[in-house]
């Protein structure tokens, strides 16, 4: 996919689970691209014990108010490039240089003192969170164990993570059920489980526009949108909430070609 035109390598740690940051350093090299990682979910977690921000031209940390650290809304960018940290100070101020002196092109990135103040509390919880989000991922892990056709996302235990994200992979041949059918059950159950990611960049705008055809491309990223959901965790789930979650799912994969029959009925 690399052509004269490209200038870069973007990796994602999905789901704060590292991507292969050794590979894609690699080709970059090979190819003399840059390489910026998106680590909005991977804060603290790490790569062969190295942490999330440390790796590339540059990282982005995001602290959105989903994220298990966060400052209401916001983020960070994290780089080693002296020229590029200049760039982007300025970038945050409206390419202010000082006094009445725009020297860069600019946008209002700054953090307000409310946000700083919730990202200083957050920080002071991130391993109580961390620890919560563990036990949590461990009591879905047990509690789905047994369940055929439905694959949970593991981490890797010699790394640190965040385990923020509690994913299923949904396989339809297997349960009977799609993914979308599941979810459904589940909402109505007031389980907000998430289909993330859906529907995919690729069949958002502009690239739906631009690439109409990206989809052939993708296929596994097409697979991947159509299978995956995210079930709840955090501080306000406990191993009675999970149980109930398991339970639902259970009797909805236990009867999986009935209630997608039935889900399939318009209206």
């Amino acid at each position: 996919m690399i052509t004269p035109r490209t200038t870069g390598i973007i990796g994602v740690h999905t789901f704060g689970r590292m991507c292969d940051v050794d590979a894609l350093m690699d080709v970059a090299r090979r190819h003399h691209l840059q390489v910026i990682f998106d680590a909005a979910h991977a804060i603290g977690c790490t790569y062969k014990g190295q942490y999330a921000g440390s790796f590339g031209d540059a990282e982005m940390l995001s602290f959105h108010a989903t994220k298990v650290f966060n400052t209401f809304e916001g983020g960070a960018i994290l780089t080693n490039n002296d020229e590029l940290a200049r760039k982007m100070r300025l970038m945050k101020n409206f390419g202010f240089g000082g006094y009445d002196e725009v020297i860069y092109i600019g946008t209002n990135g700054k953090m307000n003192e409310v946000s700083a103040a919730m990202g200083i509390t957050s920080l002071e919880s991130l391993d109580a969170f961390t620890a919560v989000n563990k036990r949590n991922h461990e009591t879905y892990t047990r509690e789905l164990e047994k369940t055929h056709g439905v694959t949970l996302m593991q981490y890797d235990e010699a790394e640190r993570n965040n385990y923020q994200y509690i994913v299923l992979e949904i396989d339809p041949e297997v349960t009977g059920v799609t993914r979308d059918d599941i979810q459904k059950v589940l909402w109505s159950e007031n389980v907000l489980a998430r289909r993330y990611f859906y529907p995919g960049c690729h069949r958002m705008e502009p690239y739906r526009s631009y690439y109409p055809h990206a989809g052939l491309l993708l296929p596994e990223t097409e697979r991947l949108t159509t299978r995956l959901l995210q079930l709840p965790n955090g501080t306000a789930v406990g191993e009675e909430e999970i149980a109930q979650v398991a339970r639902i799912l259970n009797l909805t994969l236990g009867h999986g070609e009935e209630v997608h029959k039935r889900l399939s009925v318009p209206g």
